[in-house]
């Protein structure tokens, strides 16, 4: 699948099989200020043949920083920075640079953007393999992390670190409204008042009249369709950053949702008390009560989805659904059969299986034709792209490398119980 430009997922954890884990509980979010700065100290060495470079290099993969200046050359005076060319970002390329040694004992991998530096492909054992000993830290603009093989790279000895703690509000707000729209049914509300227009460009009765009755209908019928989010349980799959920036924002102080949450590391009382929220210990329980389910867990270890068949049964019959999190988390295909009986209501998917392409089922349910017009709200992996998410992503990257490296905690590290184990 394509790397997307976004990824909208909270940072956290994983743990073996599919189950979904995130951050427990959610971190304050640290100063991205230049202000906020680490003390840089130069890595020390325990190889006694090897002399140590004058600064740690740091291999920089992807597109130049574009925002955060000041912290970027606060960055790069206190380390040798390699900006790898597109050429050199190749996989082929890459591991025959790996093979040889071109960059010598260099200590951290750094990609402050999503959409560039993404050419090698994933990280997986054939490239893990070849960095040497030195590397301590890989940062990474996003939250997600299943293009990295970030428990190999654990046992190695790297922290992976992500971003997604810069990425959180936003991709908060974006599923707002698609909870909005899975209780309002925009996509129909929407489509009804443009598409006849967009649709043909005849002016003459026809279709005028066709464009009318597409408007009417809908201002008639989709009042039966719709509710108030008040007073309705929203069951969020994964409690994590953005789990409870959602729920702080559609919760009792705003719109009066019932906030109840699945996730493998039950949060602590204080955050449960704080944002009204209700732990269920299992997934299918939570499901039952939910009168919208929002998934925002990072992408299973293996792969699996977690929203199939079998768990799209435990929904509650009539139930909303809501996808920011991985497309490769639902079995797209078993939730346009839910869809079409009705066990789910309506959706709103951000995220694809098989990105740039969506799901030609789900395709159809987002638009006017058929019984249930606009029961779909699809868009295109956007929940996290804001301009200060990519501000953030720059930020947090760096200073993620420059806290490893200058001896600190890593800020938002993603696999420390592999380092641990290793």
């Amino acid at each position: 699948m394509a790397e997307p430009t976004n990824t909208p997922y909270p940072p956290s954890t994983p743990v073996p099989a599919s189950t979904p884990r995130s951050s427990s509980p959610a971190p304050p979010i640290p100063s991205l200020s230049p202000e906020a700065a680490a003390t840089v100290i130069p890595l020390r060495r325990t190889c006694a043949t090897t002399a140590p470079p004058a600064r740690p290099i740091v291999l920089h993969i992807g597109d130049p920083i574009k925002y955060n200046l000041d912290t970027y050359a606060e960055f790069s005076k206190a380390f040798e920075v390699v900006r790898l060319t597109s050429h050199e970002r190749e996989r082929g390329a890459l591991i025959r640079a790996l093979k040889e040694g071109q960059w010598g004992d260099f200590s951290a991998i750094f990609r402050p953007f999503w959409g560039t530096g993404g050419e090698m492909g994933r990280w997986d054992a054939e490239l893990i393999d070849l960095l040497p000993d030195s590397v301590r830290v890989f940062a990474s603009a996003g939250a997600g992390f299943d293009w990295a093989d970030t428990k190999l790279l654990g046992e190695k000895g790297i922290i992976y670190c992500n971003s997604g703690l810069a990425a959180a509000e936003a991709v908060a707000d974006f599923a707002v409204a698609m909870v909005i729209s899975a209780f309002r049914h925009l996509p129909w509300c929407i489509g009804a008042a443009t598409f006849p227009y967009l649709a043909t460009a005849s002016s003459d009765a026809d279709a005028e009249a066709a464009a009318r009755k597409l408007f009417q209908t809908c201002h008639a019928q989709a009042t039966a369709a719709s509710h108030n989010p008040r007073g309705r349980v929203l069951a969020l799959i994964g409690f994590g950053n953005i789990g409870q920036q959602i729920a702080a924002k559609l919760g009792h102080s705003a719109f009066g949702m019932k906030i109840a949450y699945y996730d493998v590391i039950r949060k602590p009382p204080a955050v449960e008390a704080e944002l009204g929220a209700t732990f269920y210990d299992s997934l299918e329980s939570l499901l039952a009560v939910s009168d919208c389910a929002v998934l925002c867990t990072p992408a299973s270890t293996d792969g699996k989805p977690l929203i199939t068949t079998e768990t799209l049964r435990a929904f509650k019959p009539g139930t909303r659904f809501v996808n920011v999190a991985r497309g490769s988390l639902v079995d797209e295909e078993a939730l346009a059969d839910a869809l079409e009986s009705g066990q789910i209501s309506s959706a709103a998917l951000d995220v694809h299986a098989d990105e740039p392409r969506i799901h030609p089922r789900l395709v159809r349910m987002a638009g006017l034709e058929g019984p249930n017009p606009g029961r779909v709200m699809l868009t295109c992996h956007n929940a996290g792209g804001t301009v200060e998410t990519h501000i953030g992503f720059e930020e947090l990257s760096m200073r993620n490398i420059m806290a490893v490296l200058g001896g600190k905690d890593a800020i938002t590290p993603v696999n420390l119980h592999h380092l641990r184990k290793a």
